[in-house]
């Protein structure tokens, strides 16, 4: 009987076996990623080469799922997000300078993306000789204009925008719930706690969709390719090709000279640790869904928590440089060659203003039809050309997104940089590895962080 109390004690002494790990899990993660897409666009080969509808079919049905997980967050996400990135603001000397050089730099990247977008387009021409007429397109569902775009910035009721997802809605109600808080001050301490709280929920939720996302590839580029195949990219390879060089040029181009020359630090490094975050926006197609890893990059970049709490989730519903000024520009000049519309200097200038001023109408979803339509309606484009973009979307938004995505971690670090709050030590040591789970809001007291000073 007296050996048995000294069994659990030589027990104790033993180390713990680390447990073992999935064999999954021990893949890394951008491989997983890449084994999808491969796999999705096998898949996808088979399903049209042999008429296999039943596979077409279970390919768009785990496309979908993926996609619907992704924006059930991003109503309740927007907003937990945006409120309390703003109440942070509170904890940063000179947060109203740091907001509005933020947003400085959103307007100048994007005014660099929307000339480049153009000068692509009046170089290669994309809707000459393609064939296609303007009976190929139809007119959306639903059309985006600067009335639609003021008057809906501001919602009816408060159910509505989470049931209809309406983005810019939800920001406008998360910004004025944020700005009443920091008003309330101490008031406000109950709702600010149980904000961080939900919001922690939602980035934990969202992160198990995340872990989804090679699965989501193998259905999301599965179905593209059961059902537009290979011959879809004749009419639109010059198209297509603009799209992929003028992202490339903003994406490795622009941001590095930027980062370089403004910031003064190394774009080597910046990709290295930015790099997660723009592969995950390459596959899911949304930057609202990739905001969780995009914040945790930004922070191991080197960007004060403070800050990029507030940088990353105002970027990933406004920061659109690959959706709200590459494409529409390449967008609207393709268009007009298809239906024979001249476009002048003025047309030029409009888009150059809608593309910098109305970005917020992307939203961060996949997809950027809204800020095509009120591009469109803008210079008085026939909303039908929309059509014409629909079948070849998913192929454009993939880079579409990773430039967004970038942009959204790149001008945090250069205002960081110029504020001299960036952490050097933290940037030059910033890895390649993948990102774990994102870090509680609140995983460090409040008495404990150090206050940012500009």
């Amino acid at each position: 009987m007296s050996a048995s109390p000294a069994q659990p004690a030589d027990q104790a002494d033993q180390p713990v076996k680390p447990k073992k790990k999935n064999p999954i899990s021990r893949i890394p993660f951008g491989v997983q990623v890449l084994l999808g897409l491969a796999l999705g666009v096998l898949l996808g080969w088979l399903a049209r080469q042999y008429d296999i509808a039943s596979l077409s079919t279970t390919l768009e049905t785990i496309g979908k799922t993926f996609v619907g997980l992704l924006k059930l967050a991003v109503a309740p996400l927007v907003f937990f997000a945006i409120l309390v990135s703003i109440t942070n603001l509170r904890q940063v000397n000179n947060a109203a300078r740091l907001a509005s050089r933020t947003l400085l730099w959103f307007m100048i990247t994007s005014l660099i993306a929307v000339a480049i977008g153009l000068v692509i387009g009046l170089v290669t021409n994309p809707g000459a000789g393609t064939g296609l007429t303007a009976a190929d397109g139809k007119k959306p569902e639903d059309a985006g204009s600067w009335i639609d775009f003021l008057t809906g910035i501001i919602p009816t009721d408060i159910i509505t925008p989470f049931q209809e997802l309406k983005v810019l809605q939800i920001v406008f109600m998360a910004v004025v719930a944020g700005v009443a808080a920091l008003a309330l001050g101490e008031k406000a301490k109950p709702i600010l706690t149980l904000s961080t709280s939900v919001l922690e929920l939602l980035q934990k939720a969202l992160w198990w969709v995340i872990l989804l996302a090679p699965l989501g590839t193998i259905g999301l580029i599965g179905k593209a390719v059961s059902q537009y195949g290979w011959d879809l990219l004749g009419p639109y390879a010059t198209f297509t090709a603009d799209i992929y060089i003028g992202c490339a040029l903003v994406l490795f181009g622009v941001y590095p000279l930027l980062l370089a020359t403004v910031a003064k630090v190394s774009p080597l490094q910046f990709f290295k640790g930015a790099w997660p975050a723009i592969q995950l926006a390459f596959v899911s197609r949304s930057s609202v869904g990739t905001m969780p890893v995009t914040q945790r990059v930004t922070e191991r970049l080197g960007v004060p928590k403070e800050y990029a709490s507030f940088a990353v989730p105002f970027g990933a519903t406004t920061k659109m440089d690959g959706c709200a000024a590459i494409y529409p520009a390449l967008a609207a000049i393709f268009i007009a060659q298809i239906f024979d519309v001249q476009l002048g200097i003025k047309e030029y200038l409009l888009i150059v203003f809608v593309s910098v001023i109305g970005s917020a109408a992307t939203a961060g979803l996949t997809g950027a039809t809204v800020m095509l339509t009120l591009t469109l309606s803008t210079l008085g484009l026939p909303l039908e050309g929309v059509g014409l973009l629909m079948a070849i979307d998913p192929i454009l938004d993939m880079m579409r997104t990773a430039t967004n995505v970038a942009g959204q971690a790149a001008v945090p670090v250069i205002v960081a940089a110029r504020e001299k709050i960036l952490d050097h030590d933290m940037f030059n040591s910033a890895s390649a590895s993948p990102i774990d789970e994102p870090e509680p809001q609140e995983s460090k007291k409040s008495e404990d962080r150090v206050p940012v000073t500009a």
